[in-house]
């Protein structure tokens, strides 16, 4: 529950830094908020990613693969898990693995984010552009 815990937080805190990253006069966009707004989806995408693993390694069910729970190794379970924490964050999945249980709430969250990330960024963009 700690490592789930420390996960939440770096989580909050991540996506957090996109509202309050500060940024130098008239540079509205750059190679540095490019690479801060990636920085910003692979904490999010691994921190998913995390937390699914967490709950299929305590055998929760959170994951199917066709009609099977995902189980297995360590390995095989993050791998899984990264790998439905990517589809899920970047694009509306595949189907090949489906959220179960506390694992569909934990989707719809990671899904709204990564349609707010970009939002987020672009309306940040746009003020700052009109205050200046």
């Amino acid at each position: 529950m700690f490592l789930l815990s420390m996960v939440i937080v770096g989580l909050v805190m991540s996506v957090k830094s996109l509202f309050t990253m500060s940024r130098k006069k008239n540079q509205y966009i750059s190679l540095e908020n490019i690479i801060f707004l990636c920085l910003i989806y692979v904490t999010v995408l691994l921190g998913f990613g995390l937390i699914y693993t967490v709950f299929v390694m305590k055998g929760v069910p959170v994951l199917l693969e066709g009609d099977n729970l995902l189980e297995g190794h360590f390995i095989e379970a993050i791998q899984d898990a990264m790998y439905f924490s990517a589809i899920t964050l970047l694009s509306v999945g595949y189907g090949d693995i489906t959220p179960v249980g506390i694992g569909r709430w934990l989707a719809i969250v990671e899904a709204l984010l990564g349609y707010i990330m970009p939002t987020a960024f672009v309306v940040r963009t746009v003020i700052s552009y009109e205050r200046d």
